[in-house]
């Protein structure tokens, strides 16, 4: 992997620095969600607090967005009738780059769809300058609707959008073996930081008793095996999906990211879990490296978000894969639209990214809820459904 530079090696020493000192300060063991809370969002130190690029060939991974316009586009196309009838705004969690806001707000425009508001939902003010920065480009009656925001508004009507938000919220690791079952946490060695398994707690006694249950459905379907299984649970996306519910008054919840329905998830072919490091478009498992400097992230369990989006009152509307959605949204209509070849064949490129199961398309899921909103999010009725 490409080797950091002067400033990059002093800021994730600081941020190591950082965290060794809380894990000092909680008698020498910290769970793995603190950690990936501290490496992820500690102020101006974390990665998404801090001022390195993230997004995009020059940073550390590619979202959709930044690959293609016609991802917000299909995007503005799928939440439309939401807007309409709910005459609501669009709250983005997480706008990244701020590039799906600016795709979005210019498919709302020329459907003749414009909210009032398009609110922005972004705790790292870093992320939130550079997002200013890049949208004041936009027209001056698209720029006038955006407000940034730094926690969910009350009472909001209209259409709720999340691009790779649920793969970024911190996660617990247990580890079962044939004999026991743990939750593992960080330590400070002489060498850096290193596992460890937490000691008895209310907290871990629930997160036991959580993985002892995903065994008992998912696990023993097949023969046991000797080898030790270790996955991720992440209550933060229950909370999360519960906390949405509750900020919406009427309207549609549309979340896109990369995971598996439960029974894949916890398959036993998947027995080193899911979580996966990018630095410089490099992919690697050790939430050790560089902290500061590296995305940490783990896969969806989307059975697990469906069961919180119901439990906290929300209509599933349907949950399907990206190319799936993207398809049934219009984007291969909306590639059409140019004549022009050389634009053609940049878009083919695009949308083979996009949609091929090769790329994102099997890969990434779409997940989309309602509450008191009859008509919302129809491309779910058109898309092939997946099951949960």
């Amino acid at each position: 992997m490409p080797a950091p530079m002067g400033d990059a090696i002093a800021h994730s020493n600081a941020c190591a620095t950082n965290i060794r000192e809380a894990i000092v300060a909680a008698g020498g063991k910290i769970s793995f969600s603190d950690f990936m809370n501290w490496v992820l969002y500690a102020p101006g130190l974390g990665y998404y607090s801090a001022g390195s690029k993230k997004f995009g060939a020059d940073g550390d991974f590619v979202t959709a967005p930044e690959i293609s316009a016609l991802f917000g586009q299909c995007v503005a196309r799928a939440i439309a009738s939401t807007i309409t009838q709910t005459k609501g705004a669009v709250l983005e969690l997480g706008p990244g780059s701020g590039k799906l806001a600016w795709d979005v707000l210019l498919a709302l425009d020329a459907l003749n769809c414009l909210p009032e508001k398009y609110y922005l939902l972004e705790v790292s003010a870093d992320l939130a300058q550079r997002q200013q920065q890049r949208l004041q480009a936009l027209p001056a009656h698209l720029c006038s609707r955006l407000e940034w925001l730094d926690a969910l508004p009350t009472g909001f009507s209209g259409a709720i959008i999340a691009n790779e938000v649920l793969d970024v919220l911190p996660v617990h690791i247990v580890q079962m073996t044939d004999t026991k079952t743990t939750v593992r946490g960080v330590k400070n060695t002489p060498n850096g930081f290193g596992w460890c398994d937490l000691d008895s707690s209310a907290e871990n006694t629930a997160l036991i008793a959580s993985a002892h249950a995903l065994k008992q459905q998912y696990l023993n379907a097949t023969p046991s095996q000797s080898l030790t299984y270790e996955t991720e649970i992440c209550p933060q996306a229950q909370s999360w999906v519960a906390a949405l519910a509750q900020c919406l008054a009427s309207g549609a919840i549309l979340l896109i990211d990369y995971g598996f329905k439960a029974a894949e998830y916890y398959h036993p072919s998947r027995s080193t879990g899911t979580l996966m490091c990018h630095y410089r478009h490099f992919a690697h498992t050790d939430p050790f490296y560089l902290p500061g400097l590296q995305d940490i992230t783990a896969h969806v369990d989307f059975s697990a978000v469906a069961k919180a989006g119901s439990d906290a009152g929300l209509t599933l509307c349907g949950y399907t894969t990206q190319a799936q959605f993207l398809i049934h949204a219009g984007l291969l209509d909306i590639a059409q639209q140019s004549n022009d070849t050389l634009s053609l064949l940049s878009r083919s490129t695009e949308i083979q990214r996009l949609v091929s199961p090769a790329e994102m398309g099997e890969f990434f899921k779409v997940i989309g809820f309602s509450k008191n909103c009859d008509s919302t999010l129809e491309v779910f009725d058109r898309a092939r459904p997946l099951t949960l």
